[in-house]
């Protein structure tokens, strides 16, 4: 069972940058699909990024694009989230999700059904 443990939110002033690492367990495939989602107070959960890990090629929303790096660790089992130029917009708790997906489901067309979510980590971005 995938199970995933989120770390390195926290406060900081806009323009200003975080970094957010998930750590994964409990499977032994190769690659998986794994990404990051947020959600804003009173506002739905949005998808912010997604990658099929050994590959190289990320896919991210219209409203992070440019801003924010999704990328692997040497780990195989290891993601991270760095979060540029950061406006209070980019406020919320995020939360890394993983699946089983195949590597042609793993897009920014494909935001549901993911079947891991970690527990979350707050960002909070002042102006």
């Amino acid at each position: 069972q995938l199970q995933l443990a989120e770390s390195g939110g926290g406060s900081v002033q806009a323009g200003g940058s975080l970094r957010l690492a998930c750590a994964a367990s409990g499977y032994t495939r190769s690659s998986i699909c794994m990404g990051w989602f947020r959600q804003a107070p009173g506002k739905e959960r949005e998808g912010v990024a997604v990658i099929y890990t050994g590959s190289t090629w990320p896919y991210y929303s219209d409203s992070v694009k440019g801003r924010f790096t999704i990328s692997q660790g040497n780990a195989k089992n290891s993601l991270y989230l760095q979060m540029n130029s950061l406006s209070p917009e980019d406020t919320g708790m995020y939360y890394c999700v993983a699946d089983l997906r195949p590597v042609d489901q793993c897009t920014t067309d494909n935001w549901s059904g993911f079947s891991a979510w970690g527990q979350g980590t707050q960002v909070t971005v002042s102006s």
